[in-house]
């Protein structure tokens, strides 16, 4: 690449992050060598993001690094995991020095929010896209699983639903907005907040998650699916933020809100009996979080709006 080799970019752009708990051994050698915490499981997670499908190739180097070590860890934050140690295998079309000073700023700044420690990973020339898996702990009896819900639960959701897809269509320049909109948009696109210390904590009244990347009905139905349950949410009821609503008619926002994906919040169920606990939880740890439903009989997902059955225009973000 360029006039680097391999190993030098490696320890040009990625090689100074001071290591964290538990790394025996990190980047220079064929492995990573680490140490899970006693009584703890280990959590892993992977994602791939590719220049042109999820961010735009000529977005800023920071703000790509940045949203890619995000959307993982909000696999981690979903399980109730404390981020630990990443790995990273890069592509790139040339090795542009200024482009990686860039992206190992934006990477470390999130490394660093998050306490999570880079051990190892690879480098490749080709189309860019970025690989980024994620090691995390948690205490097995407080792991949050798909496969938890239960009848008679209620589901919540953590923050604001829409605004990743509202995001999207600023970049592709489908919606033109003020300076100040803009702003906030593009901050929830590339850095949205993960909702680590909130799960973690609710992690006392909750056994069932999942981060919201597809968009919330397709991942609810994944709750579903995976629980042998249905669902009911209503529309009246999702917390949508002002910008959104300000920036387009409600039917587009609903939309948005059940099937734009990109959001990484967080949708997770607690049994009518810990209600009061996760509204003591709330209040103590300021975890913004709003209840949206119910899991019911049945297999379905479905969202209600003044009785009436909602089918978004599009059903979540599809991989293929």
């Amino acid at each position: 690449m360029a006039n680097l080799s391999e190993f030098e970019l490696i320890d040009q752009y990625f090689g100074g992050q001071i290591a964290s708990y538990g790394v025996n051994l990190g980047i220079g050698d064929d492995c990573a060598l680490l140490t899970v915490p006693q009584g703890r499981q280990l959590a892993v997670s992977i994602d791939t993001l590719i220049g042109g499908s999820h961010f735009p190739k000529n977005a800023d180097p920071e703000l790509i690094a940045e949203r890619a070590l995000r959307v993982s860890i909000s696999d981690l934050a979903a399980m109730g995991a404390d981020p630990m140690w990443m790995t990273l295998a890069i592509t790139l079309p040339s090795a542009e020095s200024q482009w990686l000073a860039g992206f190992s700023r934006g990477l470390f700044r999130s490394a660093e929010e998050f306490n999570i420690s880079l051990v190892g990973g690879d480098t490749t020339r080709g189309p860019l896209a970025v690989t980024l898996q994620v090691h995390g702990s948690v205490e097995p009896e407080k792991a949050m699983l798909r496969s938890e819900a239960r009848v008679g639960d209620i589901v919540f959701v953590t923050g604001t639903v829409g605004d990743g897809a509202a995001a999207l269509a600023v970049i592709k320049k489908e919606l033109e907005v003020g300076k100040s909109a803009f702003s906030y948009f593009m901050s929830r696109y590339y850095t949205p907040k993960i909702q680590i210390r909130p799960m973690r904590a609710l992690a006392d009244v909750s056994r069932c998650a999942i981060d919201i990347s597809d968009g919330l009905l397709a991942d609810l139905g994944h709750i579903c699916n995976a629980s042998g349950v249905g669902a009911v949410i209503e529309a009246e009821r999702l917390p949508i933020s002002d910008p959104l609503r300000k920036l387009t008619d409600s039917e587009t926002a609903l939309n948005w809100a059940l099937a734009g994906g990109d959001d990484y919040q967080v949708c997770f169920t607690v049994s009518p009996n810990k209600i009061a606990r996760l509204e003591e939880l709330q209040e103590q740890h300021q975890i913004e979080c709003t209840a949206i439903g119910e899991i019911v009989r049945g297999k379905d997902c479905v969202c209600l709006s003044e009785g009436r059955v909602v089918v978004p225009e599009r059903t979540g973000y599809k991989h293929f």
